[in-house]
C-alpha cells in the first residue's frame, strides 16, 4: 500500500467511527452538555484530567471554556489537572503517581462540581482515584473513554454519564474524544449563551 493509500484510509476509517458513534453517544453526549451547563449556571466548575494524548484534551477543553469555544460569553470555570508541573511532580515524588489528579479533586472540588475523566483504555490508574476522589467530594463525573470502557466504567455512579467510544485504536478513539469534547462546548455556549 503506498502512503497516499494509506493517509487515505486512516481519513475513511476515522469518518466510519464517527459515524457509528454519533449513534451511540448522542445522547449521552446530550446529557452531559446539560449536566455541564447546569453546573455552570450554578457557579460550579468542571475539572478535568487524562494522561498523555487525554491530557491534551483536558487542557484544550478547560480552554476552550476558560477563553471562549465559538461564540462570545462570559469565561466559564473550568480546571486542567494535568498543567502544574510542581503539584503533579510533588504529589508523584512525595506519594505515588496514581494520586496526582485525586489529591487536587480533593483540594479544589466542592459538591456539585463536575469531573470530566478521560482514559483512551480506562483503565488509569490516576485518573480511576480522581473519579473516587469526585464521589467521596459529592461531585459527578463525565467519563470519556474506549474499548468496553475498563475499569472507569464499572466505578461510576448512577448519576454519572459514560461516553465510550466503541473501538480499540487508540488514535482513533482520540479523533473521536475530541469531536465529543467540542460537541460539549457547543451545547454549553447554545445552553448558556443561546449560540446558533
Amino acid at each position: 500500500m503506498d502512503l497516499t493509500r494509506r493517509i487515505n484510509q486512516h481519513f475513511t476509517d476515522s469518518a466510519q467511527l464517527k459515524m457509528q458513534a454519533a449513534a451511540l453517544l448522542a445522547e449521552p453526549l446530550r446529557q452531559a452538555g446539560e449536566r455541564m451547563a447546569q453546573c455552570l449556571a450554578k457557579q460550579g466548575k468542571i475539572l478535568a484530567c487524562g494522561n498523555g494524548g487525554s491530557a491534551a484534551d483536558a487542557q484544550h477543553f478547560s480552554a476552550e471554556l476558560l477563553n471562549r469555544f465559538e461564540v462570545e460569553r462570559p469565561p466559564l470555570a473550568a480546571i486542567a489537572l494535568t498543567t502544574d508541573s510542581s503539584t503533579l511532580t510533588s504529589i508523584a515524588n512525595d506519594y505515588q503517581y496514581d494520586e496526582v489528579f485525586a489529591k487536587q479533586v480533593r483540594a479544589l472540588g466542592q459538591p456539585g462540581d463536575l469531573l470530566l475523566a478521560i482514559s483512551t483504555s480506562g483503565n488509569s490508574r490516576n485518573v480511576i482515584a480522581a473519579i473516587h476522589a469526585a464521589h467521596e467530594r459529592g461531585m459527578g463525573v463525565i467519563a470519556l473513554t474506549g474499548r468496553n470502557g475498563g475499569a472507569m466504567g464499572q466505578i461510576l455512579g448512577d448519576g454519572d454519564i459514560h461516553l465510550c467510544v466503541p473501538h480499540a485504536n487508540t488514535a482513533r478513539i482520540q479523533e473521536v474524544h475530541i469531536l465529543c469534547l467540542h460537541c460539549m462546548c457547543d451545547a454549553i455556549d447554545y445552553l448558556l449563551a443561546g449560540a446558533h
